[in-house]
């Protein structure tokens, strides 16, 4: 790391600690999670470098901060699904804890990804995957024409080897 980059870095961590730190303790209710997350942010910021061009900083950190937030409620709302899911399974059908951690892991990772997507891409998507419909079907219910559908799955595609690119 370049020397100066660390000081204003440091600078800003010792400046607007404790002020995120509260701020995110008021929106988890969780002062464990809140520290997690603001520690989450500040690598965040070093690892942009940005640090040292932050005119708002506090704005910039709030801003990093929320979109950390949304991660960890959409996580629990999908460990929360997926718990759910597995409730209504056979015993025999039992999975591992290893198991269960790679699944949400690889679920999250799609969850991401569906993200990056308009919404009626994600949603045409979902609807090919797991329920199985045709194009014909999906552009019935999303209101758009089967070349919309093409697109959308065309951009899901897309999507899935940029991600596998990534991996």
């Amino acid at each position: 790391m370049h020397q100066e980059h660390g000081h204003f870095f440091g600078a800003l961590y010792a400046s607007h600690h404790r002020w995120l730190f509260g701020m995110l303790r008021k929106k988890l209710g969780c002062d464990h999670k809140a520290e997690d997350l603001t520690q989450d942010t500040f690598l965040k910021v070093l690892a942009s470098q940005a640090a040292p061009l932050l005119q708002e900083p506090r704005a910039f950190l709030s801003t990093v901060a929320h979109g950390l937030v949304v991660n960890h409620w959409r996580r629990i709302e999908i460990e929360r699904a997926y718990a759910s899911a597995l409730a209504h399974q056979l015993p025999q059908l039992a999975v591992s804890p290893e198991d269960r951690a790679l699944v949400l892991e690889a679920l999250c990772q799609i969850d991401a990804l569906l993200a990056r997507l308009p919404a009626k891409a994600s949603q045409a998507f979902l609807m090919a995957r797991l329920e199985g419909l045709g194009y014909a079907e999906i552009a019935e219910r999303l209101g758009v024409s089967d070349r919309m559908v093409k697109k959308y799955m065309a951009q899901a595609m897309h999507q899935l080897l940029l991600a596998d690119g990534e991996a």
